[in-house]
């Protein structure tokens, strides 16, 4: 039985998508990533392998609001994070989607970020 898992195509398809992505220092790569409960995002330095900024739902001031892996969330999230992306210098950035459709809670948080000022 030559069965592949999800598991596996979802992989494959970050991959995919990681071949054509890249950031640098002038435009980061923004990787969004969401679980059963809480959604991750940051802004990524592929040449010099580091990240520059880093919000998720566990952040203690969004923690407060009890935001979950929603639309809702996603939208607060992609609002913060935008915010506090151009507090530390970036104003554009190479979108990653980790796999996942741009559609739904992707699209809620890509539209928020670009609201709050980030340039895709």
């Amino acid at each position: 039985m030559n069965t592949i898992r999800k598991a596996d195509l979802l992989q494959k398809r970050r991959w995919r998508i990681r071949k054509k992505v890249a950031g640098t220092s002038v435009r980061p790569r923004l990787c969004v990533r969401f679980t059963a409960q809480h959604i991750y995002a940051q802004a990524i330095d592929d040449d010099k392998g580091s990240t520059l900024v880093f919000l998720g739902t566990l952040d203690p001031e969004l923690r407060k609001q009890k935001l979950t892996a929603n639309l809702t969330g996603a939208k607060a999230l992609g609002s913060a994070f935008a915010a506090k992306a151009k507090a530390a210098g970036i104003a554009s950035v190479v979108f990653d989607r980790s796999g996942a459709r741009y559609h739904g809670k992707v699209k809620s948080f890509a539209d928020a970020a670009r609201e709050g000022g980030l340039q895709f």
